[in-house]
């Protein structure tokens, strides 16, 4: 091959290499332009969820607010029922007729449920805003459970329903917030009454491993459907039965005790089959974990 033939394979080589290279210099610019263009994008988005959930954040304050505000404000008439109620029945101004003491009675509870669904909003507004303080203390749990069985031997007036507290056995006492673990079991043992017709409410501890501990409410009641297994646990959230419909609530007694459950650091879970009955329990540490918790030793003395 000749100089002059090497000299123009030689050149045409170079530009074969040179269009390659204007090629993907194109393709490397095309790119780098939507790349541009998708960072926008993508800056865009980030601004708008920004904004969103600064929305959000502001309409979840504001309803916290209004449901905290609203509680306190509905509270003070609902005791001025209650008391009043409560003089009647007692005869403080005179004698009642059968009929004036059944309407009375019927007002009674009727302001007690409404009471209930305060309490239950004005706790949901406190979980919501941050405002619930974990305050853990030792205590034993044969006092946890004799103050249950205090609390709602007033209120069992079904005769064909037993509300039974298994002693507990050989268990430890627990470091933690014994009012938050109180108001998770009154949410479980009140729902459970509420829908047993007949048999009986059990209220049982146990240990789950050598950390934790099992507190549970079975019942025999009428169940929950499988389809409603999912929502259980959701604000507002109540089950459609004839059952239901005698009771008036806000659905959030469960909702609730989800939330302490997890302040708690626990776990919270149900078994239920309808016609058959529930159980309900939470699961939480023997010990609940913060920076100034005791040790065991000098807790336990």
């Amino acid at each position: 091959m000749t100089s002059e033939n090497q000299a123009q394979d030689k050149d045409l080589r170079i530009q074969t290499l040179q269009q390659a290279l204007d090629a993907r210099t194109r393709e490397c610019e095309a790119l780098r332009t939507e790349l541009e263009d998708t960072n926008r994008g993508v800056l865009a988005l980030y601004s708008e969820l920004d904004e969103q959930a600064e929305q959000l954040r502001h309409a979840t304050e504001l309803k916290s607010r209004f449901l905290a505000y609203m509680s306190h404000e509905f509270r003070t008439p609902i005791t001025a029922i209650q008391s009043i109620t409560r003089l009647l029945i007692d005869r403080v101004d005179g004698p009642l007729t059968t009929e004036q003491e059944r309407q009375v009675i019927f007002v009674r509870d009727t302001a007690a449920e409404f009471a209930d669904m305060v309490n239950d909003l004005l706790d949901l507004a406190k979980l919501e805003a941050g405002r619930v303080d974990i305050s853990p203390a030792w205590f034993e749990m044969v006092d946890l459970f004799s103050a249950l069985r205090g609390m709602f031997k007033p209120v069992l007036t079904n005769p064909d329903v037993s509300l039974i507290f298994e002693p507990p056995q050989e268990l430890p006492r627990l470091y933690t917030d014994d009012r938050k673990l109180s108001q998770i079991l009154r949410n479980f043992i009140s729902n459970a009454l509420k829908f047993t017709p007949r048999g009986e409410v059990r209220v049982a501890a146990e240990l789950a491993d050598a950390d934790r501990i099992t507190f549970s409410v079975t019942d025999t009641g009428i169940g929950i459907a499988p389809e409603a297994h999912g929502s259980v646990f959701q604000d507002f959230m109540q089950i459609d039965s004839p059952l239901q419909k005698r009771y008036r609530g806000t659905g959030l007694g469960l909702a609730v005790s989800r939330r302490l459950t997890e302040l708690l650091g626990g776990t919270i879970g149900f078994d239920s089959e309808p016609n058959v009955g529930s159980r309900f329990y939470v699961t939480i540490p023997l010990a609940y974990a913060s920076a100034t918790q005791p040790s065991t030793a000098s807790g336990a003395q």
